[in-house]
């Protein structure tokens, strides 16, 4: 499984539904779960709204942001996260 990492800023949309910001990620979650990923939610403040740290494979991050971006909630960037084990089997491949 994959790590990814996505910043998350209310759309207007968003804002105006705020109120069901928690239902909506535990949607979210239990949909992510039941696709055999892990997602866990971060609300912020700052530049982003909310970070979400979630566990999966490619196709699962792939369809989770496109149903994201669908729902017109917040919009998104992705970041494909590497942990230490993962960076240090990288550096041994460099010259």
């Amino acid at each position: 499984m994959s790590t990814y990492v996505t910043l998350c800023q209310f759309t207007e949309h968003g804002a105006r539904n705020i109120k069901d910001t928690v239902t909506r990620a535990r949607e979210i979650g239990a949909a992510v779960e039941k696709a055999g990923g892990k997602i866990t939610f971060y609300w912020t403040q700052g530049r982003y709204d909310l970070i979400a740290v979630a566990e999966g494979s490619e196709e699962l991050a792939m369809l989770t942001t496109l149903n994201t971006a669908k729902s017109g909630y917040i919009r998104t960037e992705t970041l494909r996260a590497f942990a230490g084990e993962e960076m240090e089997r990288f550096l041994k491949k460099l010259p």
